[in-house]
């Protein structure tokens, strides 16, 4: 249940009475009215992946559908052993899928395991604790620190209240919060400053709030609801595979047209035909490749498990390779998700603070130079104000600390501490006496210490600038006061906000002992001491590898919760390009289509999003033919990395939600992580691209043999047994030991593949062809050397051209490494698996034609010495018309960009 939006810019009590409830709460009887109209406050489940619908899944390919064909026609030929065959691998395939693709889409279950047991509400003017599945429209939420809201409200009443809406905003900071209406009714959800929501938790203070949104009408049951109705795209693997699958599909029928009743109208019978046909589908058809495709797929899994990038999904180890653009999170992503203290200003001086995150050990310098922190500068008192007025806490843990409390307080600690300066040892020499909490409606903080050597105290005070400057009259220089000079602090303030800094300012007052502790009262007259600037900073290695994507000629956009000016500043920090300017969440929202796809073009950061922002910038961007990963860690990401062509979730910092609405999850939440499985990923795709030649290579060179045969009258060269056992067994051993293929050098200093290229490339269909003719002719050959001149069986000749093919592919599986590089290029050992496997299928073929049990399944039989030697020796020549055509292909693209780069 949820009333109407805009609710932030009502006054209290006009909500209270829209939802006919009040400050008492609402009766236990309207309560549990309210409960069986409109149901219980949770996130509705997920519907369960079906099991059987998946396995279906697995037959819906043209070349499966052929495969099935074969089954009955081989079936009807009562050639029970091929019928066997086949149907082993159309099994072993289904399989395969099924295994790979079945896995509970938990995305919505996550959703619900965000919600609350328990919640305390007021009802009947009674404080109770119930089942958070009970809660209703119109209950007032009792709320403290470190509950978990849930349900949607609005605040009645706040007490230092602050919220941490990370996982809804993507915000990197505590929200404060008030009561207060606001004015704007299209206010982004970060700064409805008088709203609560579900799923969010509260970092400090305590708050009354009206219960406005249950279940699925609140944000985060809307954001459960994108998650349910965005389909993951089709991964760019397996629609490459699918129009591979229906080009081959395709062709495979036309020959069998084509075939069949030529045959027939040769004098052929039907039924041999009908096995001709068959034989002809087994030669086309790279059986072997699901399995090949999976292995392959399957290390690169380990290969990227070893580089901190866990893959839930085995297509999107190769989409990660295929993507033309990374939307990236900033805030735990590019960042380090920890507030640091980077700059301090005084009336007379700009510091610079060093080290990221919460490292203890850093330096404050002026000018380069180690700064001085003696006890009587103005840089002294301006830290130990950030330190003594502050209810956080950091215990040193080798070169970094455990922390406990607000990240801003946090980072004012981890601040004086690289000056020595530690709350513990500052609170036995200023001892605390009282204090003011921060309140949003103050605007600053409190506190009052004795110690001072002449018996009297100090107050300071920390908040927003212009509230602290209203309560000063001078400021503090090294050893005597300066006049106030309001407009140079706050220039330096802004100077300091266009870097992205939020900016603190700091006084502090003295005062005589034994006077009165009304601190309020006594908030004026004081004296100015400094600013502090901080910021969630870029993780150390994040520019270098954005630099890397741009010479992979992959886009990076930053897509973040926080203000404008601080996504410009880590922009430019990471080496994000913001030419164009950055993009908020709320222009987003009075664009079209098409200008939401110029604004993506132009744009290169987008600041103040929101879920349906960063889903539509997702859409956006895949209209454009791009291909899309995704990173995000908290709820608000799930619609667009369930959208995206590869979600990228954080490991570490990561919701439930994001993970399981993610293909791909970074164990160590860091961009340049992200860049090395872009590395692994398009190491894959080469694999699966030389893999794909080299099955193909021998599948084209059968069906040539065969469709020669039968123009020229002659005698099968190969039966379908044969013909399986080459795509299967000895070709298999060899294709499966391809996938462990180490990559090129310069793999990302390749443009990423164009979205309509396909699993093989135009040059690879060239060479394709040539190899195949190249070994359909030296197999046909000997088959009919043997078999017409030599006047050997028929079972003899046809084991002749079997072992030929055998031979050639033997061979030919070192120039399928690299569609570029050359054979001799590539040692022999950097790839042990296919060096042993080689020698393997070899041993394997030798061993079928002398074992007896396969001699009657194959209907092979022997070799002598002499016959082997000859074909080896001409298998050799394979080697050299591929090297000859990659030269010619290398020729051919230097001469093409020598034109392109010719001037006009």
């Amino acid at each position: 249940m949820s009333i109407e939006k805009a609710l932030w810019t009502r006054n209290a009590d006009d909500v209270l009475a829209e939802l006919g409830s009040s400050h008492h709460g609402l009766s236990q009887e309207e309560a549990e009215r309210r409960l069986s109209i409109f149901g219980p406050n949770e996130i509705a489940e997920a519907r369960r992946a079906n099991a059987a619908a998946i396995l279906l899944y697995q037959f819906k390919s043209p070349l499966i559908y052929i495969l099935l064909a074969s089954v009955v026609l081989t079936a009807g030929l009562r050639e029970f052993t091929d019928t066997a065959i086949i149907g082993a691998i159309l099994a072993l395939n289904a399989v395969i899928g099924f295994v790979q693709e079945y896995r509970a889409e938990r995305a919505l279950e996550a959703l619900r395991e965000l919600t609350v047991p328990r919640a305390g509400v007021l009802r009947g003017g009674r404080d109770r604790e119930i089942d958070s599945r009970e809660i209703v429209s119109g209950d007032i939420l009792l709320l403290q620190s470190g509950d978990r809201i849930p349900a949607d409200g609005r605040l009645l009443r706040v007490s230092g209240f602050q919220v941490d809406e990370s996982l809804l905003t993507g915000e990197s900071t505590v929200v404060d919060k008030a009561v207060d209406a606001l004015p704007d009714p299209d206010l982004p959800l970060a700064d409805r400053a008088n709203m609560v929501h579900m799923g969010a938790v509260t970092s400090r203070g305590r708050a009354h709030a009206v219960v406005t949104a249950t279940g699925m009408a609140t944000e985060l049951g809307r954001i459960a609801g994108e998650v349910r109705e965005t389909t993951a795209p089709a991964s760019p693997l397996k629609r490459r595979m699918d129009r591979f699958a229906r080009l081959l599909g395709t062709a495979i029928v036309v020959a069998c047209l084509v075939v069949f009743p030529l045959g027939v109208g040769l004098g052929e019978s039907m039924s041999t035909m009908l096995r001709i046909v068959v034989a002809l589908i087994v030669a086309a058809i790279p059986e072997g490749l699901p399995v090949v495709l999976t292995i392959t797929l399957a290390i690169g899994v380990g290969r990227m498990a070893r580089r901190r990038a866990v893959v839930r999904t085995l297509p999107s180890v190769e989409t990660l390779g295929s993507c033309t653009t990374i939307a990236s999170d900033k805030t735990g992503t590019l960042t380090e998700n920890r507030m640091t203290v980077q700059a301090i200003y005084t009336a007379e001086e700009l510091y610079q603070v060093t080290g990221t995150g919460y490292e203890l050990e850093g330096r404050i310098t002026l000018n380069g130079q180690d700064a001085d922190v003696g006890d009587k500068s103005p840089l002294y008192w301006t830290l130990l104000a950030g330190v003594l007025n502050n209810e956080a806490s950091v215990y040193r843990s080798d070169s970094d600390a455990d922390v406990r409390g607000d990240p801003t307080e946090i980072a004012l600690l981890v601040a004086g501490a690289k000056a020595r300066i530690w709350k513990g040892d500052a609170e036995e020499t200023y001892p605390p006496i009282a204090g003011v909490p921060f309140e949003p409606e103050r605007g600053y903080s409190a506190t009052r210490h004795s110690g001072l050597r002449d018996g009297s105290q100090v107050t300071f005070v920390k908040g927003a600038l212009e509230r602290v400057l209203d309560m000063c009259v001078d400021a503090q220089g090294r050893g005597r006061h300066l006049p106030l000079d309001r407009g140079a602090l706050t220039a330096a303030a802004d100077r300091l906000g266009m870097e992205g800094l939020r900016v603190l300012g700091l006084a502090y007052a003295i005062f005589p002992s034994g006077g009165a502790l009304d601190i309020e009262a006594q908030l004026e007259g004081l004296t100015f001491l400094g600013l502090v600037g901080m910021l969630d900073p870029p993780r150390p290695e994040v520019p270098s590898a954005v630099a890397a994507c741009r010479d992979a000629g992959i886009r990076v956009l930053m897509l973040t919760g926080d203000h404008r000016s601080t996504a410009t500043a880590i922009a430019q920090r990471v080496g994000i390009h913001v030419n164009q300017g950055v993009v908020e969440g709320r222009h987003i929202e009075e664009l079209n289509d098409a200008e939401l796809d110029d604004a993506v073009s132009d744009g290169a950061s987008f600041a103040r999003v929101e879920p349906h922002h960063k889903l539509r910038i997702v859409q956006a961007l895949q209209r454009q033919g791009e291909i899309v990963a995704v990173t995000g860690d908290g709820v608000n990401d799930a619609p667009a990395l369930r959208a995206a062509d590869l979600g990228v979730a954080m490991g570490q910092r990561g919701t439930d939600v994001a993970r399981e609405a993610s293909d791909l999850v970074i164990a160590d939440d860091n961009f340049a992580t992200i860049v090395a499985a872009v590395e692994e990923g398009r190491i894959i795709f080469d694999n699966i691209r030389n893999v794909t030649f080299f099955l193909l290579s021998t599948g084209i060179t059968v069906v040539i043999a065969v469709f020669v045969s039968i123009l020229g009258g002659f005698p099968l060269p190969l039966l379908p047994a044969q013909i399986i056992w080459v795509n299967l067994v000895t070709n298999g051993i060899q294709d499966m030991a391809l996938a462990f293929e180490p990559g090129e050098k310069n793999v990302l200093r390749r443009p990423p593949r164009p979205i309509d290229e396909g699993i093989v490339s135009r040059v690879l269909w060239e060479r394709t062809a040539l190899v195949s003719v190249v070994i359909a002719a030296a197999t046909l050959g000997f088959f009919l050397v043997e078999y017409y001149v030599a006047d050997s069986s028929l079972e003899h000749a046809r084991t002749t051209a079997l072992t030929t093919i055998v031979l050639f592919q033997a061979l030919h599986v070192g120039n399928a490494r690299s569609e570029r590089l050359s054979v001799f290029q590539k040692s022999p050992v950097s790839n042990p698996f296919l060096f042993v496997g080689t020698i393997v299928a070899l041993s394997v073929h030798a061993g079928a034609l002398y074992w007896a049990p396969t001699q009657h399944l194959l209907e092979v039989e022997p070799l002598d010495l002499l016959e082997w030697i000859r074909i080896g020796a001409s298998a050799v020549s394979i080697v050299a018309v591929v090297e000859l055509h990659k030269l010619y292909c290398l020729v051919r693209d230097r001469r093409r960009a020598s034109l392109l780069l010719r001037p006009d």
